[in-house]
């Protein structure tokens, strides 16, 4: 988002270097600038979060770097600032927003701090979806606004999963954005997962048809469930599968997945886009 970008420059104007200096945690030595953050979608909760999300320009992997020195001194959520935000963008945001409540839930890094803010996210962001795609419903903005800062907050004390693992492979191989991908790999994760952990979901939404509540709210947004049925950069093949699956094995957020994977459980996810 334009808020990783604004941290990203932070990194740079004060500590010099390139951004791959960066990737990881507490690289920068020197005191970096105080900043406002103020989201205009709903929500990337880049915001709430003290890493620079930046892909590197060759490999386009996402890299995250971070540092508390980065983290916006103030946050303002203005919904106003929304009104022209466009029903596909806001629908493509607020779905990335509600993985980052799931995913921050369940993960091996979960904590009650942390779950606190994913609860409350997930009931402002479930509840408002749908009318906060319509441009003058202000008052779904605000609560999608304060929704994914709530989600933002959570990943900054814990962790995300295996949807956003497999969605990173997907952006950089196929152009796509970054909430499509997070959209088509969430509920095949979800049911994975779900097999080992059903009472956790349970916490927040009834675990039997948590998978079903994703997918109306897809719908609700026009989100792809194929891959075919994106705009991508490159021909789909199903051979790009295997690489694919390796790629996301060896994302960051992989690890903090509820229910570990293998390469094969990877491949299997990825066959229910194809």
């Amino acid at each position: 988002s334009a808020m990783d970008t604004a941290k990203g420059v932070n990194f740079l104007l004060t500590n010099g270097g390139k951004m791959e200096d960066y990737w990881g945690t507490n690289r920068a030595t020197k005191p970096m600038l105080p900043s406002i953050g103020i989201p205009t979608t709903i929500g990337t909760g880049s915001e709430a979060q003290s890493y620079a999300l930046i892909s590197q320009e060759n490999t386009h992997i996402k890299m995250a770097c971070g540092d508390k020195k980065a983290q916006f001194r103030t946050v303002i959520l203005d919904p106003t600032l929304t009104k022209t935000l466009p029903r596909d963008v806001a629908a493509i945001t607020g779905i990335d927003a509600i993985a980052h409540a799931v995913e921050s839930y369940v993960c091996t890094k979960r904590n009650p701090r942390s779950q606190i803010y994913s609860s409350h996210a997930w009931d402002l962001l479930n509840e408002h979806y749908e009318p906060a795609l319509e441009k003058q419903n202000s008052k779904a903005r605000g609560e999608m606004l304060f929704g994914a800062y709530l989600a933002g907050l959570a990943i900054e004390n814990s962790m995300l999963g295996a949807a956003h693992a497999c969605a990173n492979p997907l952006t950089a191989k196929y152009g796509l954005t970054h909430g499509i991908a997070v959209a088509l790999m969430l509920p095949h994760v979800i049911r994975f997962n779900i097999e080992t952990i059903e009472e956790l979901y349970s916490e927040i939404y009834p675990a039997k048809t948590i998978v079903d509540r994703i997918k109306h709210l897809k719908k609700i947004g026009e989100l792809p469930n194929k891959l075919q049925e994106c705009h991508v950069k490159n021909s789909v093949d199903s051979n790009d599968i295997p690489t694919l699956a390796n790629d996301a094995a060896d994302q960051w957020t992989a690890q903090f997945n509820p229910r570990p994977l293998q390469i094969h459980d990877y491949i299997e996810l990825y066959k229910e886009i194809f």
